[in-house]
């Protein structure tokens, strides 16, 4: 048994190596910000919280006052084998499923550490998981010409499934036909729409593109989140299946896709369920109701990617998942961790998440203990 007693959060500054562009946002660098608790014998276990106001409505202001405040009096003094703790977490604040996914994650790294194995381990259902999945890589919204370049650059650093970014401003099946000649028909192509279409331009573009012969494995949240009839409606009318990314956040929302028919995939994302415990949920309601799982990220750094990497290696070794994030950052704020070497991300070989530092320049934005607060 270990039990926390103290909690940092962190803020690492990191510059992308190419622009990240999509329906809804830009950026060409990430503050990633982190939790680190602390046990009584200095182990140390790591979690990261997704921030953006567009995108998961976190800043790492709202991450450092929520766990200054409620997170930490539900985690400080507290076993990490506790089995009321991850309760705890989830009705400790209202929203903030990041914060709380990074202290989650944060927490099951130490336990994992505790026990001496691997995180994914304690995830398997057997027991046992690999050490190393396979990622697609992300194109970011450009022209047809641009998106052709990049597909190729792309595909000869060994990446086998490419995921492109869509807008309401290019075209899509334009960029799809450049993309296809440039790489050829052996590369798996997806589209992740971020909810840029309505229903009718949603069923012209994907139908287009079925017509035009190119081979879609997938198309991500085409229309709006919150309309699961719009979604819906796509699905039926397309051959492609659709994966529903943005309008799945619970396994509760993950039934409610499944009842309504709104998909055929879930796109599971810890900054998005809160943490491991209603990520695990969501993946079990989807396989009930018999909906593909792929686990995705936000942009994220080596440590969210690898919290999510160890989730994907115990519950889908096999699938091709959405965790490229860390390949966009031109370093990592950890060492130790996650491997990335084009589509493959290699887990360390060593108890909890394999993390053995943080960079030198992390800024201090938190740090409490169970006797009160110390920045």
């Amino acid at each position: 048994m270990t039990v926390v007693e103290r909690m940092r959060v962190l803020r690492v500054p990191s510059p992308l190596v190419r622009p990240f562009v999509t329906a809804v946002r830009r950026t060409d660098h990430l503050d990633v910000v982190l939790v680190e608790v602390t046990d009584a014998d200095g182990r140390r276990g790591y979690g990261e919280a997704a921030t953006s106001w567009r995108v998961t409505g976190e800043s790492p202001e709202s991450v450092t006052a929520a766990v200054a405040g409620p997170l930490a009096d539900a985690v400080l003094g507290r076993s990490t084998d506790d089995p009321g703790l991850a309760d705890a977490l989830a009705t400790a604040v209202w929203g903030n499923a990041a914060a709380r996914s990074a202290v989650a994650c944060a927490v099951a790294d130490l336990a994992a550490q505790d026990r001496d194995v691997p995180l994914a381990q304690t995830l398997a259902v057997q027991g046992t998981a690999p050490t190393r999945i396979r990622t697609d890589m992300t194109l970011s919204v450009a022209t047809p010409a641009a998106l052709a370049a990049t597909a190729a650059e792309y595909a000869a650093a060994g990446f086998r499934c490419l995921k492109i970014k869509a807008s309401r401003e290019h075209d899509t099946v334009a960029g799809l036909r450049a993309i296809r000649a440039a790489v050829g028909a052996d590369i798996t192509l997806r589209v992740d729409a971020n909810q840029a279409w309505d229903v009718e331009s949603a069923i012209r573009i994907i139908r287009a593109a079925e017509d035009a012969g190119l081979g879609l494995e997938l198309v991500e949240q085409p229309v709006a989140a919150p309309d699961l009839d719009a979604l819906a409606a796509v699905t039926a009318a397309v051959d492609t299946p659709i994966m529903a990314d943005e309008s799945v956040r619970t396994a509760r929302d993950v039934q409610d896709v499944a009842a309504r028919g709104a998909a055929g995939l879930v796109n599971i994302k810890l900054a998005k369920t809160g943490g491991l415990t209603e990520a695990l949920a969501a993946v079990h309601a989807a396989r009930s109701a018999g909906l593909g799982v792929v686990l995705g990220c936000m942009m994220e750094s080596h440590v969210g990617v690898a919290a999510a990497a160890h989730l994907a290696a115990a519950i889908a070794p096999d699938v091709v998942h959405d965790l490229d994030a860390a390949s966009w950052l031109r370093r990592s704020p950890v060492t130790g961790g996650l491997t990335a070497d084009g589509e493959w991300l290699t887990l360390a070989p060593a108890a909890g998440l394999g993390i053995t530092g943080i960079a030198a320049d992390a800024e201090v934005l938190l740090d409490c203990s169970r006797t009160g607060a110390l920045v």
